[in-house]
């Protein structure tokens, strides 16, 4: 199984604050925006040498993400690694006794397929797999 990362998402309340810091002050290109209706986001992704940054704004206070910031505010909300075969790691640690918030993918951005793994089994850390389109 190979396993790489492929983001960091960082929660944000205010777009064009966070260009300011990431596009102007250091360089970063957003290479692709895009809305994520099924989850109430949009996101921003922004190249990072073989990694992304992802920037995520909620699209209303109502979505989970916009309850997220009110409660917790702006900042670091998930690691995203890359997998080839989404539905076999997701068994996988299922077997192993992983705790997980996706059971099955579903569609996310770029048209990958994504599922989340619960903080409670990663040390307090939101991750993200993705299988990229066509894989």
């Amino acid at each position: 199984m190979k396993v790489v990362l492929d983001h960091v998402g960082i929660a944000i309340g205010d777009l064009s604050d966070a260009l300011s810091f990431y596009s102007e002050k250091l360089g970063l290109k957003v290479d692709l925006s895009e809305e994520v209706s099924s989850q109430g986001v949009r996101v921003h992704f922004l190249g990072a040498g073989s990694s992304s940054l992802e920037l995520i704004e909620a699209i209303s206070r109502d979505s989970p993400l916009g309850r997220y910031v009110e409660k917790r505010g702006p900042g670091l909300h998930h690691i995203c690694f890359r997998v080839d075969d989404i539905q076999s790691v997701l068994d996988m640690l299922s077997m192993r006794g992983v705790r997980l918030i996706d059971t099955k993918p579903r569609l996310g951005a770029e048209g990958a397929l994504v599922a989340f793994v619960h903080p409670s089994s990663v040390h307090g850390v939101l991750v993200e797999l993705k299988q990229e389109r066509g894989e």
